[in-house]
């Protein structure tokens, strides 16, 4: 990553303030990756086990196929889904409170006796189905938010974080090598104006003797 800097104490201090957030940031996101992680693993263990039980269901269903073609499928319907959205690892998901379901009335005595248990496959159905939905949304906004956080983790650790770390030590290494050579300027200038202060002393000195050897 190019970070841009100037060789100076002002964008130093800039850099290194940049650099420490994202250091102190760096374990947080880390710990959130992490979380994220676990619970994605969980909520696809409950859509695999969702799905299993959906199977089950379904597969209880054929074993009725034969008899549904007498059964009124309109008798069963979905009312209502009661929602909330909670925060999980930091992420919005949806969460399911209820399923409301109801069973229109019909001739108790001139359908057949199976139309309850069909009536109560078809709930379970039903419920089932809408859960699955439920934790399937939830796992992709989890999976999202998990992928967000890693490319973050990715961005902070291999690329800014050393981007910045570099930067410091090249501002660092110029202004030392600035300094050493304005000491060494300081050296030479001193050295120049000690060697000219002894010469013009020697030749103050030279002119004093000669106005003595005159006199």
């Amino acid at each position: 990553m190019a970070i841009k800097f100037q060789y100076n104490k002002t964008s130093l201090q800039q850099i290194e303030k940049q650099l420490k957030m994202r250091q102190r940031t760096l374990p947080i996101i880390k710990n959130k990756e992490t979380a994220l992680r676990l619970e994605v693993k969980r909520c696809k263990e409950e859509v695999a086990a969702l799905e299993a039980q959906l199977e089950a269901q379904i597969a209880g269903y054929e074993s009725m196929y034969a008899l549904w073609g007498e059964f009124d499928a309109s008798l069963v319907e979905l009312k209502d889904i009661e929602m909330d959205v909670k925060k999980i690892a930091g992420v919005r998901v949806p969460v399911l409170l209820n399923i409301r379901l109801e069973a229109k009335p019909f001739g108790i005595f001139s359908a057949p006796k199976w139309y309850f248990d069909g009536i109560n496959l078809l709930h379970g159905l039903a419920k089932t189905a809408v859960e699955r939905e439920f934790a399937v949304a939830k796992c992709d906004l989890l999976e999202h938010a998990r992928r967000k956080t890693t490319q973050k983790v990715n961005l902070f650790e291999k690329v800014q974080i050393p981007g910045f770390q570099e930067a410091v030590r090249k501002i660092k290494r110029f202004m030392e090598d600035e300094e050493n050579l304005s000491k060494s300027s300081q050296k030479i200038l001193k050295s120049l104006q000690e060697k000219r202060a002894a010469e013009e002393a020697a030749a103050s000195k030279g002119e004093e003797d000669g106005k003595e050897d005159a006199a």
